[in-house]
Parts: C-alpha cells; sequence; structure tokens
C-alpha cells in the first residue's frame, strides 16, 4: 500500500488562480521524501487537500490507503502533522499540549519520552507556551506531530526556527521515523536539509511536479553528473578533452581544468588526457551537483517550468 497517492489533483482559486494543476504523485510506505518547490509553488495547498482542510476543484487523493475527502476521520488518527502555520495556546503548558494531544488520539503516550525525543526540555515545558522561543514552540509542535507514533508524519518547513542542532534532530527524527516503518512527508524550501535526509524528491514548480526522483536519479535525467577539477602546472596549449565520452562540459581557468562528466569513469578519462598532454597535475577535487544546482535546473532562474513531466523527471 502507498503511504500518499494522487491522481489528476487540481485546486483552483477562482478563476485566475491555478495553485495546483494535475498532479499524479506517489509516496511509499517506509520512505522520506521530499516536497521542494518555491514559494507559492502549491505546497502548502498540496498538503491541505492531503489532509481535508481545503478541499480540491477535481481529482482525487488516498492517505494511508483512505480517500482522502471521505475518510478523513481515518486519516487523522494515523497522521502526524507539523504544519507550517501551527497556533499554541499562550496560557498553556507545553507539557499540557502534549497531554492534550495525547488525551486526544486515545494513546498512552509518555510525555516525558515526547519531550526528550525533541530535545525540549522538561523544566521548559512545565512554563507557558506564550514565553517559548521560536525554537522551542517549533520543538514542541513536532512532539505533538509524534503523539501515537504516526504511520505517516507529515512536516511542512520543519526547521523553522531551529538552530544547527535543532536542524539536526529534526533529521535525525525523520530517518528515524522511516527506520521504524514510517512515513515522512518533508516539505521546505531549505534543500541542504532535504538532501540529507530523504530518500526521493519531487519538485513542484507553479502547481505542476516537475521531477520526482532520488538526488542520483534527478543528476542522471539531466546529465549534470559530477565535476572535477584538476590544477596542473601548466595547461598544455594543444589540450583538447572535445570527444571524451561521459564528459559534458570543460572550463579552463588559470592552472585549473574543470570537467562536468556524466559518469564515473569519464574522470578517469580527463585525468589520462592531461597527463598524455604532459600536464603535471597537482591536486584534484571533485563534487556532485548539488540540490540546490538541480532544483534551479528544474524551475528556472525566473521561476519557469524548464520541461513537460516525463518519467526519471515525473511520474
Amino acid at each position: 500500500m502507498t503511504a500518499i497517492e494522487t491522481n489528476d489533483l487540481t485546486k483552483r482559486y477562482g478563476e485566475s488562480v491555478l495553485a495546483v494543476d494535475g498532479l499524479d504523485l506517489t509516496v511509499e510506505e517506509g520512505e522520506v521524501f521530499g516536497f521542494l518547490g518555491p514559494n507559492g509553488a502549491g505546497k502548502s495547498t498540496t498538503i491541505d487537500m492531503l489532509l481535508d482542510y481545503v478541499r480540491p476543484t477535481s481529482g482525487t487523493a488516498t492517505v494511508l490507503g483512505y480517500d482522502a475527502q471521505a475518510e478523513t476521520k481515518a486519516i487523522h488518527r494515523r497522521v502526524g502533522i507539523l504544519p507550517d502555520g501551527y497556533g499554541l495556546y499562550d496560557r498553556l503548558s507545553g507539557r499540557k499540549h502534549i497531554e492534550f494531544a495525547i488525551d486526544l488520539k486515545g494513546v498512552d503516550d509518555d510525555p516525558d519520552e515526547l519531550l526528550d525525543r525533541v530535545g525540549l526540555e522538561r523544566e521548559a515545558a512545565g512554563r507557558r507556551v506564550g514565553g517559548y522561543s521560536k525554537g522551542m514552540t517549533q520543538r514542541l509542535a513536532l512532539a505533538i506531530a509524534l503523539v501515537g507514533d504516526p504511520d505517516l508524519l507529515v512536516l511542512d518547513e520543519p526547521s523553522s526556527g531551529l538552530d544547527p542542532n535543532g536542524v539536526r534532530e529534526v533529521r535525525a527524527i525523520a530517518r528515524e521515523h522511516a527506520e521504524r516503518g514510517g512515513t515522512v512527508f518533508f516539505s521546505s524550501h531549505i534543500l541542504s536539509q532535504v538532501e540529507a535526509v530523504c530518500d526521493r524528491v519531487g519538485i513542484l514548480n507553479r502547481g505542476r511536479l516537475v521531477a520526482v526522483d532520488t538526488i542520483a536519479g534527478l543528476r542522471e535525467s539531466l546529465g549534470t553528473g559530477s565535476t572535477i577539477a584538476l590544477t596542473v602546472d601548466a595547461v598544455p596549449a594543444a589540450l583538447s578533452l572535445d570527444g571524451l565520452a561521459g564528459v559534458t562540459t570543460v572550463t579552463v581557468d588559470g592552472r585549473t581544468v574543470r570537467a562536468t562528466c556524466e559518469e564515473p569513469e569519464a574522470k578517469i578519462a580527463v585525468i589520462e588526457c592531461l597527463q598524455a598532454a604532459d600536464a603535471a597535475i597537482l591536486d584534484i577535487q571533485t563534487s556532485e551537483s548539488s540540490l540546490e544546482d538541480l532544483f534551479a535546473a528544474y524551475t528556472g532562474s525566473d521561476g519557469a517550468t524548464t520541461g513537460t513531466p516525463t518519467q526519471g523527471v515525473a511520474r
């Protein structure tokens, strides 16, 4: 059974705003799925439709096998949600919030265990939430989302307000939840966080899904691969890397030769070509295309979709 499946899911606001456009998306059970997109791309609207906070204009969605609009109560019992714009009660303590969530779900979770899991000190949990920092409220909201050990954990901008330690803890919680058999739907604009924890990513742009794959798969689809940079004593005047299999672009900057390679074997060919030209190699550095690079390639610098979704790009 899939954790999330949408078919032609569409949301219009009036005649002029198409927030989500024919979304076909499948999220498998047990994976950490990253959901990316520029501001206004339709990420939060998609989540709202999955949880029946907003009704779609057309199309269908299922969550954990339940119809997102017809079986909402069954979904909410098995889903934990950390929304982007959550609200807490200023006069209640953090602990009271967690106890209320436990009672609401009818489970017997230990509040202290949840507090420890998200790194919220027990002394702080005894104070009113109205005096919390942004990071403390984010930790509390995450603890509430974890109540009942949900089958699906939906995290909408979970790193907001957290310091670097908190960000690492969120990643660890997401990965641990998946390892325990749960599914994590991780929506964020902080690309490095998504790249560090997600099994697959989907990129939404102007309401349309323009890419779904692993990071490695996205690199392969675009042919961005990885880059090898070689510093030499002197760049041979007659150096030519044109025609090397798997090498897409070559640039020379001073004594540094940089080549973008579609496959690992191409890096070896670049090194051998320089050696054959009697260049003394002083340093070698390699790097993979970052998720930021892939994101820019799929959405375009002006936010325009770069192509029609296809397999290897979107499914």
